[in-house]
């Protein structure tokens, strides 16, 4: 059946030669991929890392009284840790542990608007509402001169944090609009 056995004798070696050529690219690209997708998974969690540090600081700064008078000093410099930079504003995270700050987070806080509570909009029977309420009714003067206002204005605030990885320098910012109760009196700093 062959007829030219010398001329075929160098052709598996030929085709060995590009199966290998093949299977090393394959290889190589395999590597390549999965490489990027490593990279890909170490972005998100930093990502994740720095939402969270972010989150975490604007969850202090809405469970602290002091931002509604003093929106500068939101965070207190003293309450920052020791590993972090001593401003106000500021606060870091260790993410893994080791006592260096791995995040940093700035915190800006903006009071948006205040606007004052109606005597009408009041529960009388909830106890929030009683400190609201003292006064007592006008029943002289001009008619209509009262404008029915409690002692109390819902103060609209935005709170903005941006968190920073001190390694890789993702930046990841959260905004948080929150609503406090305030005396009548205040005014947005």
């Amino acid at each position: 059946m062959t007829r030219f056995p010398g001329r075929q004798r160098g052709a598996t070696l030929i085709v060995s030669l590009i199966m290998l050529l093949l299977i090393t690219l394959l290889a190589v690209s395999s590597f390549t991929l999965g490489k990027a997708n490593l990279q890909i998974v170490g972005n998100m969690q930093q990502r994740n890392q720095a939402f969270a540090a972010a989150q975490g600081a604007v969850a202090a700064v809405i469970s602290s009284t002091q931002f509604t008078t003093s929106p500068t000093n939101a965070i207190p410099a003293a309450s920052v840790p020791a590993y972090c930079p001593i401003m106000a504003n500021t606060t870091c995270a260790s993410v893994n542990g080791n006592g260096t700050d791995d995040v940093s987070v700035g915190v800006t806080a903006t009071c948006d608007s205040i606007q004052p509570i109606l005597v009408t909009q009041l529960d009388y029977t909830n106890p929030n509402d009683a400190g609201c309420l003292i006064g007592s009714p006008q029943d002289f003067g001009v008619v209509g001169a009262s404008t029915n206002n409690s002692m109390c204005s819902n103060s609209v605030w935005d709170i903005q944090a941006s968190a920073t990885d001190q390694m890789s320098n993702a930046n990841y910012v959260v905004g948080q609009g929150v609503a406090v109760r305030v005396p009548s009196t205040t005014i947005c700093p």
